[in-house]
């Protein structure tokens, strides 16, 4: 299963440099038209700053998306650099848009380089991350005497539990990591002696899950 990291949510970091003062602003994007909408956004909330550099990269593998501008900073040294660490953070479909506030000294192209690229790593520090993944939802109905260790085996999956319907038995409606599921079936089978077989109701090639609902570490 390839491993997939976007962004979870928006998320925003401040930084001083040289008395310049920097925001660096991330957010998802699945579209460029996502990105240019976000990009828009943060330009109009800071229209009075120096400069709005924007950065996106959009897709993964063998079909990406990938745009810079330096918004009036020298050529080079502002989106380049940005977009530099963007790709090489391993994260897709991501727009980050660094703010500036000149603050009345220049940085040099080196100080800008490193600014921007400084900035950018920032904040996909503390970016929530989630993953793209293909998943599963599956249905089971389980007696009550089985409910709990069938819950416990969801979880030990990092499994998203959808729905529970309380009836003669309980119906459970969960979604997996495709790669999950064999292995759910299997403690099912374990769990009934081989009565309990959950039924796949959907089948999806991307999902975007938390990161640790599928049991992978941040790269």
């Amino acid at each position: 299963m390839t491993r997939y990291f976007v962004p979870a949510r928006e998320m925003r970091i401040e930084m001083i440099v040289v008395n310049s003062r920097f925001i660096a602003s991330a957010a998802p994007a699945f579209t460029v038209e996502e990105a240019r909408a976000f990009v828009h956004q943060v330009k109009a909330e800071f229209a009075d700053a120096s400069h709005n550099v924007a950065v996106f990269v959009i897709g993964r593998g063998n079909s990406v998306i990938a745009h810079s501008t330096d918004d009036g900073e020298p050529s080079g040294t502002a989106g380049r650099p940005a977009l530099a660490v963007l790709q090489g953070s391993g994260i897709g479909d991501v727009v980050v848009v660094v703010t500036r506030y000149f603050g009345g000294t220049k940085l040099g192209t080196g100080g800008l380089v490193r600014a921007y690229g400084d900035a950018v790593r920032e904040v996909l520090k503390v970016l929530p991350l989630a993953e793209k993944v293909p998943t599963q939802t599956l249905m089971l109905a389980v007696p009550y005497n089985l409910f709990g260790r069938v819950r416990l085996a969801i979880e030990a999956l990092h499994g998203e539990t959808q729905d529970e319907e309380f009836a003669a038995d309980v119906t459970v409606v969960v979604r997996l990591a495709a790669g999950q599921v064999p292995a759910f079936q299997e403690r099912l089978q374990e769990l009934s002696a081989g009565r309990i077989e959950a039924e796949v109701m959907e089948v999806d090639d991307e999902t975007i899950m938390p990161v640790g609902m599928v049991g992978a570490d941040i790269l």
